[in-house]
């Protein structure tokens, strides 16, 4: 969720919904949109927001569930005071507008915001509890699937002669032979969108759970890497020169030995990362052309040089002499689709 935009009054069924909870007369304020499908308002005066979806019951339920889970871990998501699935409302606790985003944006140190988050993660990968809800698995077949992302949405841009299908078989058939040691990582909860936008300073709370978490709701069971790599590997901001290797430090001092030597977690990150930001090409070519949403490709710079950073550190020699074979130019297209955003 991102700032308020404007001020606006329910519509049947959410006034009959905030009615229900003794709200009728709250005035709202509606925050823009990002990339998901819901909405959210808030309730001016109330600490409390009414969050929309109405397109994605699957999401909705999995925010639901996984919020209440996630505060029975002693972290802080937000609490829940009603839901309606029917309708796909919910009355949820706001936790204000210190974003990590939005506090970076205005010059608060990054250090501690980052070893706050670190600290998060932490509790979150060492809690014995963390699995024990019901979310689908990021297993390989998921992670192929987000890799055809690149194929499918970024390749056509590129090269619009090339044949995808025949590019995605082979470009498949490296990634999975690529990420086969996942299968013997330990399983975490992995909330899959772990980044500056979606975590908040909660300045009236200790420990992991002044960080607070936002849209969790596309949660899996998966190897813990992935959300490392979501938070110090952002496609939207460069870390300050050492904070990314400090932070890998912390989380290795901190981490159970039952999540792997340093030197697996530290494969993982690498190869993980490079999974996440070879989808984000697609992805941001996918926001623009189906969802109508450009903006996100002013991060393609950024996630293009974050790619071959990755592809480099995880030894994927295989992947970048594929693509600098089939596909000349890659390595420029961050920098060109960045002008149509």
């Amino acid at each position: 969720m991102n700032i308020s935009a404007s001020l606006s009054r329910p519509a049947a069924p959410a006034a009959v919904f905030l009615a229900r909870h003794g709200l009728a007369d709250a005035p709202l304020e509606r925050l823009r949109s990002d990339a998901s499908p819901r909405s959210y308002c808030r309730l001016t005066g109330e600490s409390k927001l009414l969050m929309e979806d109405r397109t994605d019951p699957v999401g909705y339920a999995a925010f639901i569930r996984l919020a209440r889970h996630l505060k029975s871990l002693g972290l802080s998501a937000p609490r829940v005071y009603g839901s309606d699935p029917a309708v796909g409302l919910a009355l949820i606790e706001d936790f204000g507008v210190n974003t990590y985003g939005a506090l970076l944006a205005t010059g608060h140190d990054e250090t501690p915001l980052y070893r706050l988050a670190i600290d998060a993660l932490v509790h979150l990968h060492s809690h014995a509890r963390a699995c024990e809800v019901t979310v689908p698995a990021y297993d390989l077949d998921i992670l192929l699937e987000e890799i055809s992302r690149f194929s499918h949405w970024l390749v056509p841009e590129i090269d619009p002669g090339l044949d995808v299908e025949s590019f995605d078989v082979c470009f498949r058939a490296i990634w999975r032979k690529a990420l086969a040691p996942l299968a013997d990582a330990p399983r975490a909860l992995v909330l899959r969108d772990f980044h500056i936008d979606n975590l908040m300073l909660l300045e009236d709370r200790r420990g992991p759970a002044a960080c607070g978490l936002l849209d969790f709701q596309d949660g899996v069971i998966g190897a813990a890497e992935y959300d490392l790599a979501s938070l110090l590997q952002d496609a939207r901001r460069d870390l300050a020169p050492g904070l990314e290797q400090a932070m890998l430090e912390r989380y290795l001092t901190m981490i159970p030995a039952s999540s792997g030597s340093p030197e697996d977690i530290l494969a993982r990150y690498h190869l993980l990362a490079a999974q996440r930001h070879t989808r984000l090409m697609g992805q941001f070519v996918r926001l623009m052309r189906r969802d109508g949403k450009p903006g996100y490709l002013g991060f393609m710079p950024r996630v293009a040089n974050q790619m071959q950073t990755a592809l480099k550190a995880a030894g994927l020699l295989a992947v970048t002499d594929y693509l600098d074979a089939r596909l000349p130019g890659w390595r420029d297209a961050g920098r060109r689709l960045a002008t149509l955003s």
